[in-house]
């Protein structure tokens, strides 16, 4: 059974999202990160950087919450056929995890960037209720989940965002995002 390590308030919960939307069986090793439980030997054998989450499935360890998004995906036959597809679907799990999360967390970026980034993606899911189309999907998940952080956790003001806020509601209301990241 897959194994993910996570503490609490973290990337983890993403994982666990995606897992749950996919039904997908899994035990959750909860590190204590006050106590440095994630700088023990033990778990810097699975993740010597020392952060979370980290996954093993069988002898196999990852770490960074996107590339274990990708390999989830990849593994249940998620992700569509075409390199070049594959490709786009990968741009949108890395585009979360660093161009979004960066210019929407990080507060000496926040005022230039946010406005770019939310205004692109109200004219994205203007088109589509989902960022890839009608289907959701990973790329859901990864980009879905920062923006429904917004409003748990940041001074950003999404009122000239209504198919952001639209989109945020929607995605809060399935059943995996409410045994998970909503439960908090």
């Amino acid at each position: 059974m897959l194994k993910l390590y996570g503490g609490q308030r973290s990337r983890a919960s993403i994982v666990q999202w995606y897992l749950e939307e996919l039904s997908i069986p899994y035990e959750f090793v909860l590190l204590d990160m006050a106590t440095g439980e994630h700088q023990q030997p033990e778990y810097l054998a699975i993740n010597p950087i020392g952060k979370v989450p980290a996954i093993e499935d069988g002898n196999f360890k990852l770490w960074e919450s996107g590339a274990i998004l990708l390999y989830i995906a990849e593994k249940h036959d998620k992700l569509p056929n075409s390199l070049e597809e594959r490709s786009i679907w990968s741009q949108w799990v890395l585009f979360a995890n660093s161009t979004l999360a960066t210019g929407l967390f990080v507060e000496a970026s926040r005022e230039k960037e946010a406005p770019k980034l939310l205004t692109a993606l109200e004219g994205i899911l203007n088109q589509t209720p989902y960022i890839l189309g009608e289907e959701f999907t990973v790329v859901d998940v990864a980009v879905g989940s920062i923006l429904a952080y917004v409003p748990m956790m940041l001074p950003i003001d999404l009122s000239p965002y209504p198919v952001i806020l639209d989109y945020i509601k929607r995605i809060t209301q399935r059943p995996a995002f409410q045994k998970t990241i909503g439960k908090g």
